[in-house]
């Protein structure tokens, strides 16, 4: 009897579309072979065929990050914005900041004894 592993974590199984590759994959490798193939036949033309292979290969290899790289369960381009905003975009100096609900409530209490005070005054003067 054949037995066949199931993983623990169904989260992290991914739909496998055609040639046991995701939709994302299958884009992503398109858009390559869209971008890499005319390239390497246009510079096969007035480069070696070696150079012209490796020309390619550099201008794909993009294209293959953004399809193959995942980390903690993000792609490539949602790792590339979290970095590029924590680098660049948000302030380098994250003061902590809370939110004191026991000293909001105080305020609160204080005021409103302030404000009884002050109508009890106000009732003495009348």
């Amino acid at each position: 009897m054949a037995f066949v592993p199931v993983p623990k974590d169904l989260n992290r199984v991914k739909t496998k579309v055609m040639f046991n590759l995701t939709k994302r994959q299958l884009i992503c490798f398109s858009i390559a072979a869209a971008v890499g193939v005319p390239i390497f036949f246009l510079a096969k033309v007035h480069l070696d065929l070696s150079t012209a292979a490796m020309l390619m290969v550099v201008i794909m290899l993009p294209f293959i990050f953004f399809a193959l790289y995942e980390k903690d369960g993000q792609p490539a381009e949602k790792y590339l914005y979290h970095i590029v905003q924590s680098m660049f975009i948000r302030d380098k100096v994250r003061p902590y900041r809370t939110n004191n609900l026991y000293a909001e409530i105080q305020q609160k209490i204080k005021e409103q004894e302030e404000l009884q005070l002050e109508q009890q005054h106000s009732k003495g003067k009348a």
